[in-house]
């Protein structure tokens, strides 16, 4: 199960969001998503996941194309998008029945997939009470159950600790942990320690291009940290000149 961009791009009318990305993710790997605000990390993630369509390149899960086959791909996938809100008049338990019932997940399958998400997240407390009367941490566990019920091996998470607290960011670290080993895993985040703690490979975006795409051990030791890792490229499209290029000595392959 791998997740790959192949040259994506898109723009907002004359205004290029991302520009030729491209990278595999394996099996096994959890790989952060990093860049600062509007450097194209949830644009990237909505074209892997089937929610925008690329101007060019092509989106690939498990070797199928995102594009041509957009069912076949996406029931491979499990996706977090950034922000993730709606369905507040549903307790969490119909939304997930919702989902479940999409995915194909009928009657006992789908009251299982249901029971393993919430005890994994430890969602039983607000099962039955309205999303939209939930906290925000609360709303964004529900939201990721969603992506879980139907045991996906590709995950696709915007900011999936968003909104949570201290000790339930560590909790769905330790799960992630967990579950990574027979998965293809991409994770955005703002936060460094994050990263630091939880990816094992770092693809740093500048200006809608992939200035580093490196192991996290290896930044670490060739910068000392990752944190100067991505103060050094993750910010350097912006004093690189008026074409937005990244200088070649930012590149980072592993």
């Amino acid at each position: 199960m791998t997740i790959e961009a192949i040259e994506l791009a898109k723009s907002f009318g004359s205004r290029p969001a991302i520009e030729s990305i491209s990278f595999k993710i394996e099996p096994g790997t959890i790989a952060g998503l990093l860049g600062v605000n509007g450097a194209g990390k949830s644009t990237t993630m909505r074209l892997l996941a089937g929610a925008m369509t690329p101007d060019h390149g092509r989106a690939r899960i498990d070797g199928i194309c995102v594009q041509d086959d957009r069912i076949g791909a996406l029931s491979r996938l499990g996706y977090l998008p950034e922000a993730a809100i709606g369905y507040g008049g549903l307790t969490p338990r119909e939304f997930l029945r919702f989902v479940s019932e999409a995915r194909g997940l009928h009657g006992q399958a789908c009251v299982a997939a249901i029971e393993r998400v919430a005890a994994a997240l430890n969602l039983f407390p607000y099962l039955d009470h309205p999303i939209g009367s939930l906290s925000k941490g609360w709303r964004q566990r529900a939201w990721l159950a969603q992506a879980l019920l139907h045991e996906p091996r590709a995950l696709i998470l915007d900011e999936p600790t968003d909104g949570l607290d201290p000790a339930e960011k560590v909790s769905l670290r330790n799960y992630l942990r967990r579950t990574a080993a027979d998965k293809a895993v991409l994770v955005s985040t703002h936060i460094l320690e994050e990263a630091d703690d939880l990816c094992d490979r770092i693809i740093i975006i500048a200006r809608g291009r992939v200035a580093v795409d490196a192991s996290r051990d290896d930044l670490v030791r060739t910068y000392g940290s990752l944190a100067a890792a991505f103060a050094e490229n993750a910010t350097a499209a912006r004093a690189a000149g008026r074409d937005g290029r990244v200088g070649s000595g930012c590149a980072i392959t592993a």
